[in-house]
Order: C-alpha cells, then structure tokens, then sequence
C-alpha cells in the first residue's frame, strides 16, 4: 500500500513538472505584427530568421518598435545581439 501511495506521488510530480516546461502555444490576431509577438516573448527563449538567412537564437530581453535585444545566445554565450525588427522574417517559438 505504502508502495502505490509513493509511486502516485512521484507520477503525479512528474506530470507536474512537465506541464511547466512545456511552452504555450502560439496565438496572434489580425492586429499584430512582429513587434507585438517578440513583446509577448519577453523573458523568454525564441528564434528569428532576419532577411540575410542568419538565425539567432537567445532569450529575448527588451522590444521596441524598431529594436529587439536578445541575450544569452546560443553558440555565443558571451554575446548578446540586437536586431531590427524591420529584418526579421520569422519568429520561431518552441511550444513543446
């Protein structure tokens, strides 16, 4: 008995933990613009392809209208970057 309470216990902290590490989903509406989804990004790690092809992936520090300041990018730790949001193609988010 005490066996199946312990093994629920843990089972139960393991899909807790990761239905936290789990991202939300992506959602936009007809307003929004790459501005606006790099803000709701805020704190968190993403991805963008500028128009040169380049793909810069860091946490995403502060946004505004014509600047995004990513810090702690991948590949180079000891680097941040900013980027003009007038050159960003995409912004990839992972949600799983």
């Amino acid at each position: 008995m005490r066996k199946r309470i312990i093994a629920t216990i843990l089972i139960t902290c393991a899909l807790a933990i990761t239905g936290i590490a789990m991202a939300d989903g992506i959602s936009i509406n007809k307003e929004d613009t790459i501005t606006t989804v790099l803000t709701a990004q805020i704190g968190k790690r993403i991805t963008v392809r500028i128009k040169s092809g380049q793909e810069l992936s860091g946490k995403v520090t502060a946004v505004t209208n014509r600047l995004t300041h990513l810090s702690e990018l991948v590949g180079q730790e000891f680097y941040d970057a900013v980027v003009v949001n007038k050159s960003i193609e995409a912004v990839i988010i992972r949600t799983k």
